[in-house]
């Protein structure tokens, strides 16, 4: 007589951005899987809320989260930058119409064909708007509009707050459940001058969200209790960088261009640092040595994304091999 499998583990999974290297967050993910978590909630920031969504999808259409590696693959990273018409007429003149977008909407680029992938992966899962994430029969405890499977993380820059998405849109006069995720996934990947600011029409006047990173690239505390209640499952987060320590070398910053540079970094970094520091966050976090790459290499290799995935899996692994309880 067989054995009945083992329940998965519950916990909630929270993604960091990076771009490109968000690439390591699916093998993360993977290894996480195969050792017998399932995720009740996920969170993300910019390439964390691209696959935190698909992680919340799959989940919700029933289907194995192994498919999120084939699904990946899917994303050309080539054409996040790829240019308009006008662009691509003009051949090596094409920076040229770069600018003109720049200085026009805000961003070298559109962000159409992220958006339009995304919508078109959860669509074939069912998935269209926030209405179809809604999870109230798991989360009974949960005040309304709290209870979705997943949340986008972004920067509201015309009103000067970190906004989290689905649910922040009620304090714009938006219904939750009507927004499209692809649209909420989108204003959380703008990295700012890159792609154009997404543009969200309200019944308080149009708001503009860019990357959520400008604020907190990794909300590992999203889900925390409020008044520090025992949490009903832990939190697991990945970060795309390698724990710092506390011997780390102090760069000078010279000259006003690596000031500007410094000063959004410290912007990016600075607040969720802080929560990164404590004991409990260390204990939860899986950190995946992403090496030198580029968040903005969008011409990376097939090769180079099949090491982030590995390095995702080993980080995982490791994270997994060591750890005793994920802390509560």
């Amino acid at each position: 007589m067989t054995s009945p499998a083992p329940e998965p583990a519950r916990a909630d999974l929270v993604l960091e951005g990076g771009g490109v290297k968000g690439v390591a967050l699916v093998g993360a993910v993977e290894e996480l899987v195969a050792s017998g978590y399932r995720f009740e909630r996920v969170a993300g920031t910019s390439a964390g809320a691209i696959t935190g969504a698909v992680i919340a999808a799959l989940t919700s259409a029933g289907e194995p989260l192994s498919n999120l590696t084939d699904i990946a693959r899917t994303l050309d990273f080539s054409k996040l930058n790829e240019r308009g018409p006008i662009g691509k007429l003009l051949g090596p003149l094409g920076r040229i119409a770069d600018i003109v977008n720049l200085i026009r909407t805000g961003g070298f680029h559109s962000g159409d064909y992220m958006r339009d992938w995304l919508a078109g992966v959860l669509r074939d899962l069912g998935i269209i708007t926030f209405g179809d994430l809604r999870r109230e029969d798991r989360y009974p405890g949960l005040p309304r509009g709290r209870d979705y499977g997943f949340v986008a993380v972004t920067s509201d820059i015309s009103d000067h707050r970190l906004t989290f998405l689905p649910w922040d849109y009620q304090r714009y006069g938006l219904e939750p459940d009507e927004q499209p995720v692809a649209d909420a996934v989108r204003a959380s990947a703008s990295m700012p001058f890159i792609f154009r600011p997404a543009r969200m029409p309200t019944p308080r006047g149009e708001a503009t969200l860019v990357d959520g990173g400008i604020l907190s690239n990794y909300p590992i505390t999203i889900f925390d209790q409020p008044d520090e209640l025992t949490p009903r499952w832990p939190t697991i987060g990945v970060r795309l960088s390698p724990r710092q320590s506390n011997h780390m070398p102090v760069h000078p910053v010279r000259g006003p261009i690596r000031l500007a540079v410094a000063i959004i970094e410290t912007a990016m970094d600075g607040w969720d640092a802080r929560n990164i520091d404590t004991p409990r966050v260390q204990e939860s976090t899986i950190f995946v040595d992403t090496g030198q790459l580029s968040a903005l290499d969008f011409d990376i290799s097939a090769d180079t994304r099949d090491k982030l995935r590995d390095s995702g899996r080993s980080a995982a692994h490791d994270w997994l091999t060591h750890k005793t309880d994920v802390p509560e």
